[in-house]
Order: structure tokens, then sequence, then C-alpha cells
């Protein structure tokens, strides 16, 4: 040994995701509240959608209840549909098109072999209760991607997962 420290390669992808996620909300809801303006919808739609890419994975639905008296539900709803949607989409493009080694060794072994396990054990059951849940759906859209699910089935399911979510949300904290 030479006396340094071995830092694996997670941690230096942790760091960047961590740092990302800091300059979003500064640049974002950050810059608003420290300029007393009100939130945009912009903010909320950029939040959103990096929330949504699987290597940031934060908790956007605690965004959506932030940001609920600024906006009406459809609007909100509506900014989350076309956001969530489109970083899925590119989850699913990733997992489809880069090296299943490289996607492992970022998100972790256990973690895609579980997403995959429970895709091709219960196929579309499996994302439609994925994204109905916080944190959970951009894993399963990148194990959907390396997997080669079928997208038409994928992005259909994941659309009322989506919906059925925020509209109960809405209906929750409205």
């Amino acid at each position: 040994m030479n006396g340094k420290i071995a830092i694996p390669r997670k941690f230096y992808f942790i760091l960047f995701a961590s740092v990302i996620a800091i300059c979003l909300f500064s640049f974002t809801i950050g810059r608003e509240l420290y300029a007393g303006k009100t939130e945009s919808i912009f903010s909320f739609g950029l939040i959103h959608f990096s929330g949504y890419l699987f290597f940031l994975l934060m908790p956007v639905e605690l965004a959506f209840i932030y940001y609920l008296p600024f906006y009406s539900g459809f609007d909100l709803i509506a900014t989350a549909m076309a956001t969530a949607i489109t970083a899925q989409c590119i989850d699913y493009i990733i997992g489809r098109l880069l090296r299943p080694r490289k996607i492992i060794e970022l998100m972790g072994h256990k973690r895609i072999v579980k997403a995959e396990r429970k895709i091709q054990q219960f196929g579309m059951l499996t994302i439609f209760v994925f994204n109905l849940f916080p944190l959970s759906s951009p894993v399963i859209a990148l194990a959907a991607g390396m997997l080669r699910y079928d997208f038409r089935r994928f992005l259909a399911v994941s659309i009322l997962g989506l919906m059925l979510k925020y509209v109960v949300i809405f209906l929750c904290f409205a």
C-alpha cells in the first residue's frame, strides 16, 4: 500500500449527481425565493424533468406539492406528465443504447438485477406500480430499455401510472 485511500468510482458519480441536484434547486427555486419572485412553472418543469432522470433520483413529488398553491392542478399535472414521460423515454433509450456493464457500474448491480427480475416476472404490472411510487420509475425505465421491453407498452403503462399518481397527489393536497 502506498498510503492512499482508494475512492470508488461510484463516489464520484454520486458527488456529480448531488452537485447537479443542488445547482438545479439553487438556480430555480433558490433564486426565485431570494429575489422574492413567485415560483415559475419553468422551474417546476426543470426540477421535475431532472428528478425523473435515472442518475439524479430526486423526490419530485414533493416539488409537485410545493408548487400546488401557485398553479392550477391542470397546469401542474400537465407539466409533471410531459416532463416525467420525456425523462423516462430518455432513461429507456439510455438503457437500450448503453452497455449494461456501464449502467450496472453506475446504478449498482443489485438494484438493476432486482428491477429486471420484476419486469420479467410481472411485466406491465411492475411498470405501472413503480410509476405510482416516488424514486423508482426512472430505474424501471432504464431496466426496461436494457431488457428491450416493448416501448409502446412501456410508454402506455407509464402514462397511466404517472397520471394516477399525480391525480391522487393533487386530490390529497389541493
